[in-house]
């Protein structure tokens, strides 16, 4: 640019933006290229992580705040300017937020001459391009930065009032069988209802797809917002029958008490108000779901178990550990076998119950791997329990998503000839209630394992999903009879006549019976009479890790 008549100095260009900094979004700085000094709005430094928004040694600090992927474009580029080669700046690269995060920007500048044509400043401005959209076209609402902006303006407390977390339910069909303009146009008639129903005071914006937040900071009740739920809802089915219910849909709602917010900052309300949305969806949507911090304690652990199943997974299963329990010839009182019962270590001090984490497995779609880590440590016990029993067998649990999701016939096959270990090693079990939830592709499972010579168990037997049809049709090798259909038998003369008709009818199949959960010897000698063929309990041997397993095998 052309050449300056008058000496700006620096400290007044930082003036300049230090009153004009509080005006605007972005970021106005200034970079003394003599001097090494780089000046910009103090805001930036709650936003990136640079040391303060005036600071020296420009080059060593910039290489620190840059992504390390963008350095050598901003440094070629400062290197023209430099120069003198160039005297605009115009690039979009990453800089470091508080948390390392990447934060995409676009830096824009101009090169200030000195009086001997020689560059003396850049100034400029930074702008953010990543993703910090304030307002939506589609709604007409405000997004998430206004809501930002607006929660982080309260230092100390949140005056009385709530927060509705509205969502379309099945939004996703809309858009697929109607296109995506139809779904904005949707969108745009749904901010409207909700417009309609606010108070003076009330504000909604938009926020993720589909979904709407409504704050109330003028002392509105959970009552209140109850109503306003409500009132929505009339509108919104109002807007569907103008519309000639050419497409049907609900919406659901989550409310955030005030009360709840206490020293909560902007992104926790976020997650909090997400859950509730997604509690009323689960619920069976068109309906609002009140926070309950309980429920949301247990949620909060279920993704810190989750989050820890995926690192230890990634970490070849590191903090899972398979504890083994004897299974005892009724006969012989001898160990037949053993059942794999996985385990999981949240931190050196903290083990998990199966209770929790399975189901977590399941829902997550990591019990494939680490199912396949479970059947391969069980079958490598069992090769070392055969140097000592060499009929010895181990039986291992099955997910019924294992089935449905993954190549598990041949995985098991595969396992059984690597190990080494016969077919005849293995037991596999499956719940009840996965079995029945899927006979067919179950059933097809079932009888390929049998054919090649491995035994099949139906788990839990008494649990709640009893069928003897099944049992009769299917005939697997065992049937374990659960300790809470035990305590019943040994408790109540019918539930004892039941079992007992149970095992005669299960021996009639040539099937065989175990018993689970049996603790004293008072149990095991009650259950006797009725003639199970093996038992599993804490009176023979707790669950207990491999080494102990295998010194309680030779003692």
């Amino acid at each position: 640019m052309d050449q300056i008549d008058f000496n700006f100095e620096f400290e007044n260009m930082c003036a300049v933006i230090k009153q004009l900094a509080p005006c605007m979004d972005d970021y106005l700085y200034v970079y003394d290229l003599d001097g090494d000094c780089y000046y910009i709005s103090e805001k930036a430094v709650e936003r990136f992580d640079i040391p303060s928004n005036c600071f020296t040694d420009v080059g060593n600090n910039l290489k620190k705040l840059v992504h390390p992927e963008d350095w050598e474009l901003l440094s070629e580029d400062l290197k023209a300017l430099l120069s003198g080669e160039r005297t605009e700046h115009n690039i979009r690269y990453r800089w470091l937020g508080k948390q390392q995060e990447a934060l995409w920007i676009s830096c824009q500048g101009r090169v200030i001459l000195d009086e001997e044509n020689k560059p003396k400043y850049l100034v400029g401005c930074v702008n953010e391009i990543g993703g910090r959209q304030v307002a939506d076209n589609v709604s007409g609402l405000l997004e998430t930065t206004a809501v930002e902006k607006m929660l982080n303006s309260y230092t100390n407390c949140y005056p009385k009032g709530f927060i509705l977390r509205i969502g379309v339910d099945g939004f996703k069909n809309i858009n697929e069988r109607f296109g995506m303009e139809y779904g904005d146009w949707t969108l745009h008639e749904i901010a409207d209802c909700i417009r309609r129903c606010l108070k003076p005071g009330q504000a909604v914006y938009r926020v993720v797809s589909d979904e709407f937040i409504i704050i109330d900071f003028m002392g509105g009740s959970v009552g209140e917002a109850n109503e306003l739920y409500r009132a929505i809802r009339v509108e919104v089915d109002r807007l569907i029958e103008r519309n000639h219910y050419e497409a049907v849909y609900t919406i659901s709602g989550g409310i955030l008490d005030t009360q709840d917010m206490e020293k909560t900052g902007y992104s926790e309300i976020l997650k909090m108000s997400q859950f509730t949305l997604s509690e009323a969806k689960e619920r069976g949507r068109n309906q609002v779901y009140r926070f309950n911090v309980e429920d949301y304690n247990k949620f909060t652990r279920e993704r810190m178990i989750l989050a820890a199943l995926h690192k230890s997974v990634a970490n070849g299963c590191d903090g899972f550990e398979i504890y083994f329990q004897p299974v005892v010839d009724v006969n012989t009182e001898n160990c037949y076998g053993a059942e794999a019962l996985l385990r999981f270590h949240l931190s050196e001090t903290e083990m998990v119950s199966p209770i929790e984490f399975i189901p977590i497995l399941e829902e997550s779609g990591l019990i494939i791997p680490v199912g396949k880590w479970v059947l391969r440590q069980a079958l490598a016990m069992c090769k070392e329990c055969r140097k000592i029993d060499p009929e010895f067998r181990v039986s291992v649990n099955l997910s019924y998503v294992q089935i449905l999701k993954s190549a598990i016939t041949e995985e098991i096959m595969g396992d059984l000839r690597d190990s080494g270990v016969g077919s005849n090693g293995l037991l596999v079990e499956l719940t009840e209630s996965g079995f029945l939830e899927s006979t067919a592709t179950i059933r097809r499972v079932w009888e390929c394992l049998k054919e090649n010579g491995v035994s099949i168990a139906l788990d839990d037997f008494g649990t709640g999903y009893s069928n003897l049809q099944s049992i009769s049709s299917l005939t697997p090798n065992v049937v374990k009879i659960d300790r809470g259909f035990t305590v019943k038998a040994l408790n109540n003369e019918y539930q004892w006549n039941l079992l007992a008709n149970i095992i005669q009818m299960v021996h009639s199949l040539s099937i065989r019976i175990c018993i689970e959960g049996i603790e004293t010897e008072e149990e095991l000698n009650s259950m006797k009479t009725l003639g199970p063929d093996y038992i599993q309990g804490y009176y023979y041997g707790k669950p207990m890790p491999r080494e102990d397993f295998l010194t309680y095998m030779v003692g």
